[in-house]
């Protein structure tokens, strides 16, 4: 038995406003059956994307993302093999590469957007103390697991219900006590996180209700002369962010195409110096047949010193 069928995921509750004076004038009747329609389907959508986080498959698909060999998420001689190297990995190790030392940059990271912790555990290379923050609970409670026991066993689906049963672990090297992890939400970040010396968000900006918000508050995140990784494939969807608040994938009301990392340049480059940009593909795996194959832009800023 794995430690995910033994895991009780959380029960989110939803509840809807009722609106009264439905049987008054028509004109108010009517608004108030609009108005009720309309929060219910806006509290649908919130209870959506909290439960597409927090189901099983999903975690198992994330364990083996951040912890599966190249052989255990591909099974083929053949397919993107350059995709197969480890993503959470790799994007630690961009941070760890354009990190500065310095007096003044805290010996911290944050991990937004953990989700099960890979690249957290692989901060604590070169930081004393970071910070892993997910939406998800589930999530959040895998990274506590892991860094208690240093592993997981999770269930890699192969084919409808049959699945194969592997073991996730940490790396043995790394202090796993410089970790901590925590639920939130990257919108609405605690005031009392404090400075980083490295702030990472990865493939995360495109799944956020108001991206914005969270790019408003880097400045105040990372400490001038830290460093700031973002990857997104820029993949916008109205289930995870409203049209009127996507960061590229539409036209501006000249008809001018805007792009995700035009928008980035524009929010940040008052406050960050873009270092450098590259692509990373990835490769998530549903079945043994069916897999996501992915390349993100990997964006690296400096903070600029005040």
């Amino acid at each position: 038995m794995s430690w995910i069928s033994e895991l009780t995921l959380p029960q989110v509750h939803h509840s809807h406003i009722i609106m009264g004076g439905l049987v008054v004038a028509s004109g108010i009747a009517a608004y108030s059956t609009y108005k009720l329609v309309t929060l219910k389907s806006l509290n649908q959508k919130e209870a959506d994307k909290v439960d597409y986080y927090e189901t099983a498959k999903l975690l198992n698909e994330y364990l083996l993302f951040h912890f599966g060999s190249p052989e255990e998420l591909l099974q083929f001689d053949f397919g993107p093999k350059d995709a197969l190297e480890n993503f959470p990995k790799r994007c630690a190790e961009e941070c760890l590469a354009h990190a500065l030392d310095g007096a003044d940059i805290p010996s911290r990271a944050l991990d937004i957007g953990c989700a099960v912790g890979r690249s957290s555990f692989e901060l604590t290379r070169r930081y004393k103390e970071v910070v892993g923050i997910d939406f998800s609970h589930s999530f959040v409670a895998a990274c506590e697991q892991l860094k208690v026991a240093g592993t997981i066993d999770y269930n890699r689906q192969d084919e409808g219900d049959l699945t194969t049963q592997l073991k996730a672990v940490v790396d043995p090297a790394l202090d796993r006590s410089r970790t901590r992890f925590q639920q939130g939400d990257a919108c609405n970040l605690p005031l009392d996180l404090g400075q980083f010396g490295c702030v990472l968000a990865a493939n995360l900006i495109c799944r956020l209700p108001t991206p914005f918000d969270f790019l408003n508050r880097l400045k105040s995140l990372v400490a001038p002369g830290g460093v700031l990784v973002i990857t997104s494939p820029y993949t916008w969807l109205p289930q995870f962010t409203p049209k009127s608040t996507w960061l590229g994938g539409y036209k501006d009301k000249d008809g001018k195409e805007v792009k995700g990392f035009q928008t980035l340049q524009n929010s940040l480059g008052g406050s960050f110096e873009l270092v450098t940009h590259k692509d990373m593909p990835f490769l998530i795996r549903e079945t043994h047949r069916k897999n996501q194959w992915t390349v993100a832009h990997c964006t690296v800023w400096r903070r600029k010193k005040e």
